[in-house]
């Protein structure tokens, strides 16, 4: 088991522009100069990233920390090997979808 700040190299918080937990992250058609230079981890990440998926899904996908996912991600953004988009809102538009908030609701209430 390595502990998560090994994994990060002791960083708390990643570089660069913040990016929500729902935001979409997608494999980019860059390729790797140097594959030993990624972590398994980070191998890990970017093969679930081939399709569309959210950051928590990721989190969820490698059972890491979130905080050590963010920091990952963020080292391949900053390879050029992801995009991170923040993700589509109704409400900024200020429409809000009923039925979504009351899934939300309904799932919280779940927990």
């Amino acid at each position: 088991m390595v502990r998560p700040y090994a994994l990060t190299r002791g960083r708390t918080r990643h570089a660069g522009e913040a990016f929500d937990l729902v935001a979409t992250v997608t494999a980019t058609p860059g390729t790797v100069t140097d594959p030993a230079a990624l972590a398994p981890e980070h191998v890990s990440v970017l093969q679930l990233a081939r399709v569309p998926t959210t950051v928590v899904d990721i989190a969820s996908d490698v059972d890491l920390p979130l905080g050590v996912v963010r920091i990952l991600l963020a080292d391949l953004r900053e390879l050029g090997l992801v995009a991170i988009r923040a993700p589509a809102t109704t409400a900024a538009r200020g429409v809000v979808d009923k039925n979504t908030l009351r899934e939300v609701l309904n799932g919280l209430r779940g927990l």
